[in-house]
């Protein structure tokens, strides 16, 4: 699995707490007090992140994608450093920050300005619990999957997503599945939503054919378990046509309209 959010956020932990103590050795017990804070916020972060207890609810994302003024008080070190890093690792790499995967299935970053939304005026699926829906695009449908970074959505959000943007793209509408880089969330919910569509006859396939349009994608274990007991589920379940059926309307819709030419 690597390196997950609980040990980076545990070390931004115990480096607030290293700097707090040095502060309050000098004196600065005032100025020390932020860190001190800071540090708490990470801990308590870190251990809600943890797999054993997955509790991306802490930081209190609303299904609007907004955040409510207490979560925004409390959990504000949290939040503006995943801002920050956000915004510097996006200036140091070259990578698109969203990628076509195939007609009308986008997969990306976190859309933080206009010109990082697909165009089309997609329906977004947001898979991240630590970034607010943008404001610029409040008018675009909107579904949330609230998740941890390196962590992955369960088989069941899976599924509702999945049957969400099935719909949309039944009324021809694009779908822009996304985390915070496109690497790993939004990569997980977006094979789920390939198979679904006929695209892909397998999540191993769809990883593959994103992998193609999209190289510094990076699932885990975590991600590839979620999405083998979605497959499983999927496949033993007497409603698994309600979502092949939705790809069947879109290629019977197609192929009338070949038909009418």
């Amino acid at each position: 699995m690597g390196v997950g959010i609980s040990v980076l956020i545990g070390l931004k932990a115990a480096s607030s707490f290293f700097v707090f103590t040095c502060l309050r050795m000098f004196g600065f017990t005032f100025l020390s007090l932020p860190f001190l804070y800071a540090s708490l916020v990470s801990l308590l972060v870190s251990l809600a992140a943890h797999p054993l207890i997955n509790l991306p609810m802490l930081l209190g994302k609303n299904p609007d994608g907004s955040f409510p003024i207490w979560a925004i008080v409390m959990f504000s070190p949290f939040l503006y450093f995943v801002r920050f890093f956000s915004m510097l690792r996006r200036f140091s790499s070259r990578e698109e920050s969203y990628t076509e995967i195939c007609e009308g299935i986008y997969v990306g970053g976190w859309p933080s300005s206009p010109d990082k939304l697909p165009p089309g005026d997609p329906a977004i699926v947001d898979c991240t619990c630590e970034f607010p829906r943008a404001s610029h695009s409040a008018g675009n449908a909107y579904f949330c999957v609230p998740t941890w970074d390196t962590r992955s959505p369960q088989p069941s959000e899976i599924k509702m997503a999945v049957r969400w943007a099935c719909r949309k793209r039944e009324q021809k509408r694009p779908v822009f599945v996304h985390c915070a880089y496109g690497h790993g969330r939004s990569v997980c919910v977006t094979c789920a939503l390939l198979v679904a569509l006929g695209v892909a006859e397998g999540w191993k396939n769809a990883e593959r054919l994103i992998r193609e349009k999209r190289p510094y994608i990076r699932m885990n274990s975590l991600h590839r378990k979620a999405l083998e007991e979605w497959s499983k589920h999927r496949l033993s379940s007497p409603k698994r046509n309600e979502e092949m059926d939705v790809s069947c309307v879109i290629r019977s819709n197609s192929s009338v309209g070949l038909s009418n030419r």
